[in-house]
């Protein structure tokens, strides 16, 4: 019995030991990027899990290249037909439809489930949508990092507005991706231009306050100085992903999208960002571009599906829609 006990002690003080060592660790751990489901996917296929869509690739840097799944809108299902090439669907963004540059969470691949079936309803409403797996997730080379996730995301954006004329281009981030869009508007804010929308689905505050809540943390929580030692390793791997920090500075329509069953983002991190939200936008008297859509608990969407919200596509245009007035 002393044996045993003696084991779960040193191995319970050897996680914080090795995180300390190997800061790397908890880089994973956010990024998940390892894990690959759903297996048995053929990501060059997408016509397996997605119609009306075709798979290409970007060299976002020099040894980096990331896989893109464009959906066309439902306007271009019937001339979709018999068409696979990257060259074709890119002509179609000559359309004018608005454009939804999807920027998935931690782990797994664009394939998901819960990915393509929103993919399938914002196709349904009309919009063009580009599905990207960051470097270092599914078929992408390269090694994830926040600045690299952030550099993806922006070289897309610059591929689509370079091949559209003038379409309405928006990020939409889930979760991890939430910090990677917000990231991506507020470096194209900087640099004079913006992008035309923000929509968030189930955002954090920071990252860090996630890990803090992980399961894993909460039986090091109390002990004194372990959240301090969780901030300072993710100082030095790089990563905040400061949803609240980018939305002091945001002028961007932004629309927050949050069930209050989510039990991996507590809806009240999406609140907190609305108001922040709402107080940078009132400074430049543009409040009515932010908007807050909360899900009922008794829906059980929790953090992956508010994609079967019924309402989510009218919602989402009707949004879109005051923006283009």
């Amino acid at each position: 019995m002393k044996k045993v006990l003696a084991f779960l002690l040193s191995l319970y003080v050897s996680v914080p030991v090795l995180l300390f060592l190997f800061p790397w660790i908890l880089g994973h751990a956010i990024f998940a990027h390892w894990f690959r489901a759903p297996f048995g996917v053929n990501l060059s296929r997408p016509h397996d899990v997605l119609n009306h869509t075709c798979n290409f690739y970007l060299s976002t840097e020099p040894g980096v290249s990331v896989g893109v799944w464009h959906t066309l809108p439902s306007s271009q299902w019937d001339a979709a037909q018999g068409n696979t090439s990257p060259e074709w669907f890119r002509g179609t963004l000559g359309d004018g439809r608005p454009v939804i540059i999807f920027l998935h969470g931690n782990g797994g691949t664009r394939a998901a489930e819960h990915r393509v079936g929103l993919v399938k309803k914002l196709s349904s409403a009309g919009f063009h949508v580009f599905s990207l797996d960051y470097r270092g997730f599914a078929d992408s080379s390269g090694d994830p990092s926040e600045a690299g996730l952030t550099n993806d995301a922006l070289y897309l954006y610059d591929w689509v507005k370079q091949h559209s004329k003038g379409n309405l281009v928006c990020f939409w981030g889930q979760s991890l991706g939430t910090g990677v869009a917000t990231n991506a508007a507020v470096r194209l804010q900087q640099q004079g231009s913006a992008v035309g929308a923000v929509i968030l689905q189930a955002p954090y505050t920071r990252i860090r306050e996630i890990v803090a809540m992980h399961t894993l943390s909460k039986l090091y929580i109390f002990l004194p100085g372990f959240k301090s030692l969780i901030w300072t390793l993710m100082e030095r791997i790089d990563i905040e992903f400061a949803n609240d920090k980018n939305l002091q500075t945001l002028s961007s329509p932004l629309l927050i999208l949050h069930a209050k069953d989510d039990t991996i983002v507590p809806y009240y991190m999406g609140k907190e960002l609305y108001e922040i939200a709402i107080q940078t936008h009132t400074r430049i008297n543009r409040e009515a571009e932010v908007a807050l859509m909360s899900y009922s608990a008794d829906l059980g969407y929790n953090h992956k599906d508010i994609y079967l919200d019924p309402n989510l596509t009218t919602d989402v245009t009707n949004f879109l829609q005051k923006l283009q007035h």
